[in-house]
């Protein structure tokens, strides 16, 4: 049944496939996708002028489609390097190093705080928040910079990174790809992210006692080396702020946010309706807090912070663009892009290769939960976590039409193995901020982390088999 699959089809399969064969192979995937969009265009138009341009129209179609998310990951940078440039990410995590005390609540205390941190400032601006304060409180617990750098990486880069429940930048670019809304993926990475995250840390903490217990791991001395709070980077002196006043915007950033999700769940804001309301309240505390902290010319250092998170937005997303091109085509922006070039009856791309691939291959929840979980970790493997979760999106969506139903669990699932593997707990130029931070050897986190990482998306696994 269905309709017979043409040249477009086989040339997209065969771009799938070679872009999973580029990043095991740890290869840069922009030339395959580029080749990819070329193909399908020389093929759907039989024009080298509207094959060409269709690479630059469907980056076009790829960044209008991201812009929301790299907007709001840089403003939310932006925003960070202020608190960081004032001292009052400082004075917000101050009341947490009351609780640090022992190696156990080191470890815990600093997953947690650096969890709920990153859901709202992204990992790596909540390494850079949080790290140069508390790791000096957990070594003089007895916790070593291993472990501070361990319960960074697995809470921030792990949990909080591969359900991203509040920014959402990642089931954004998963549920495109799989052509379902985002709350659908949202919600079925609950449990999946709740299950990875408790088995991935529990294991880790095990090990970490285990090493502590043998010696072989040792506490050591950190220096601390305080905050930037004083001098600008382009020399311009900051105020002199009162204590009063860094105390009062230091509650006012986490008031703000609080009502932010307070307004969420009232008014059921989902998607960009979330995005754009934390992006808003963002730049407000971007302003704020900037005219409260620079002697001359507040103005334009609103500008150069934003200027600084769109750098590091672009920097973060410039490996994503490409792929998620190619990857679009594989729905609706193949017609956007090369007119009405599908054979008569066709869903898109990915959808009739699903169902070619629903009557030929009889697939089984656990055949299609565990390729989602390679899918996903093999899109890792580029160290971005981002670059090929489109892939995994749309190979979740082949499955799930064979299988039948699923597409939201198997989507979720390929969404946090890609994130585990490649957006910052396995890869060693990954886990790169975290072991900056700690003044630990990124290889040996990732080392350390292996075991844990592992042994969660097994567990997880499974239980994706029993959801879907």
């Amino acid at each position: 049944m269905g309709i017979t699959l043409s040249a477009l089809h086989w040339v997209y399969l065969i771009f799938i496939l070679l872009v999973i064969a580029f990043i095991v192979m740890r290869k840069d995937t922009s030339f395959i996708c580029i080749a990819g969009i070329l193909a399908l265009g020389l093929i759907a138009t039989s024009s080298v002028t509207y094959s060409v341009t269709g690479v630059f129209n469907s980056f076009a179609y790829a960044i209008k489609e991201l812009m929301g998310t790299i907007l709001i990951i840089s403003i939310i940078y932006g925003m960070s390097k202020v608190l960081m440039k004032t001292g009052i990410n400082e004075v917000m995590v101050y009341p947490f190093t009351k609780l640090i005390r022992t190696p156990n609540l080191a470890y815990w205390v600093i997953g947690i705080l650096m969890m709920v941190i990153s859901w709202f400032f992204w990992p790596s601006p909540a390494v850079a928040l949080m790290g140069a304060v508390l790791l000096p409180v957990a070594v003089k617990a007895k916790l070593p910079a291993m472990g501070v750098a361990v319960a960074m990486n697995l809470f921030g880069h792990g949990i909080a990174l591969s359900g991203d429940f509040i920014i959402q930048g990642a089931p954004k670019l998963t549920a495109d790809g799989a052509g379902i809304p985002v709350g659908e993926v949202v919600a079925a990475s609950v449990p999946l992210v709740i299950i990875m995250g408790v088995v991935t840390t529990i294991a880790a903490f095990i090990l970490l006692k285990k090493d502590l217990r043998t010696g072989a791991l040792k506490v050591e001395e950190v220096e601390n080396k305080g905050t930037a709070a004083e001098i600008d980077k382009d020399g311009a002196l900051m105020k002199e702020m009162p204590a009063k006043v860094r105390k009062a915007l230091a509650a006012l950033v986490p008031f703000l946010f609080a009502i932010d999700i307070l307004i969420m769940f009232v008014a059921k804001l989902q998607g960009g309706d979330a995005t754009a309301l934390i992006g808003g309240t963002s730049i407000l505390i971007l302003i704020i807090i900037s005219f409260f902290a620079y002697k001359t010319d507040p103005l334009g250092k609103i500008t150069q912070h934003m200027i600084e998170g769109l750098q590091f937005g672009f920097r973060i997303f410039g490996p994503v663009i490409p792929i998620a091109a190619f990857f679009y085509l594989g729905d609706s922006a193949i017609i956007d892009i090369f007119g009405k070039v599908l054979p008569e009856g066709s869903n898109g791309l990915v959808n009739d290769l699903g169902i070619a691939l629903a009557g030929a291959v009889p697939l089984n929840k656990g055949i299609g939960a565990v390729t989602a979980t390679v899918v996903g970790a093999i899109t890792g493997l580029d160290g971005s976590g981002f670059s090929g979760i489109s892939l995994a999106g749309s190979i979740a969506k082949l499955f799930s039409i064979s299988i039948g139903h699923g597409v939201a669990t198997l989507t979720a699932m390929g969404q946090i193995a890609a994130i585990w593997v490649g957006g910052g707990t396995l890869i060693p130029w990954a886990v790169i901020p975290a072991a900056a931070i700690c003044g630990v050897d990124p290889f040996e986190l990732a080392r350390r982390n292996l075991k844990p990482v592992v042994v969660g998306l097994i567990a997880t696994t499974i239980a994706a088999i029993f959801l879907i």
